[in-house]
């Protein structure tokens, strides 16, 4: 059976309404995005921590939804909260020594997994 927008997940959904309007706010803010784009930012942040909780794929956040992760990772409660619930551990952020570009194969892999994972996916959010 393949998932219709309606029996999809969303990273909304597992945030709850507080902390995603303020993840909404701070992408807002600081990366000076557009209202509807920053939820969908904060949407995609969401589920990518969901899913690489479980991952078996290394998950590399795309350029745009790298935005909202950080965001995410400052609301540093909310954060570790969400780690705890969904992988039983604190997850930390690893970027990549010196910076550098990231991986479109390993971006496209992430959002894959997001995917089979059951979440909603914005593809236009997942480019690099």
């Amino acid at each position: 059976m393949t998932a219709t927008a309606n029996d999809q997940k969303t990273g909304r959904a597992v945030a709850g309404e507080e902390l995603f309007d303020s993840l909404t706010h701070f992408v807002v803010a600081h990366n000076g995005r557009p209202h509807e784009c920053a939820e969908r930012i904060a949407d995609q942040a969401v589920a990518f921590l969901v899913t690489a909780a479980t991952a078996t794929v290394p998950m590399v956040p795309s350029d745009d939804v790298d935005l909202g992760l950080h965001a995410l990772i400052l609301h540093t409660k909310e954060y570790a909260e969400l780690c705890k619930r969904f992988a039983g551990r604190f997850l930390h952020h690893n970027p990549k020594p010196g910076g550098g570009a990231r991986d479109p194969e390993k971006v496209a892999a992430s959002a894959h997994a997001m995917k089979a994972a059951g979440f909603m996916v914005f593809d236009d959010l997942w480019t690099v």
